[in-house]
């Protein structure tokens, strides 16, 4: 299931557990907020507001409240002795979707827990498949002992040899 929510004057599309960044909401970090201004709920049948989905609701936990990357404003006339050096930092806040309500539902105050992520296993090096086309088995592990990877050649890092200083040409009687 996802959603089109509108903040801070921008519409993002959103699902359950998807992290961004927003305009500054109030809310302290752990809290639940709400946005009621859902443009679209979409899933196995797409609702679209007009504008807005009735009873429609996104809420998302507030994790963080900073401020973005300082954004230098130089403003320069040529000529006139005038320069100008202004920074800025746009403040923001990190939520995770919590949850995407429909049919006037009311969330959760306090915030789920977050399911724990299983890592796919890592696919263990097969004997014959890294042996080579010859099939030994001893060389394949070998180079699995190794770390798998083959050095890298140094092709075109060998040393040049010293160039040879020019003796300056003999001195001679100049031609007329």
């Amino acid at each position: 299931m996802f959603a089109v929510f509108k903040t801070g004057g921008k519409q993002y599309r959103v699902a359950a557990e998807d992290v961004l960044k927003v305009d500054k909401v109030k809310g302290e970090p752990g809290e639940i907020v709400e946005f009621g201004e859902v443009l679209v709920v979409g899933g196995d049948a797409v609702t679209l507001g007009a504008p807005v989905v009735a009873g429609a609701m996104v809420a998302a936990e507030v994790l963080d409240q900073a401020r973005g990357a300082k954004v230098i404003a130089f403003k320069k006339r040529r000529r006139k002795n005038s320069r100008r050096r202004r920074g800025h930092r746009q403040e923001f806040t990190l939520i995770r979707i919590t949850e995407i309500l429909t049919d006037g539902k009311k969330p959760n105050k306090t915030v789920p827990p977050r399911p724990k992520r299983v890592a796919a296993p890592k696919p263990a090096a097969d004997a014959e498949g890294a042996a080579g086309d010859d099939g030994d088995a001893a060389s394949g592990a070998a180079t699995a002992k190794k770390g798998g990877k083959p050095k890298a050649k140094a092709a075109g890092k060998a040393k040049k040899p010293a160039a040879k200083a020019k003796a300056p040409a003999p001195k001679g009687k100049k031609k007329k």
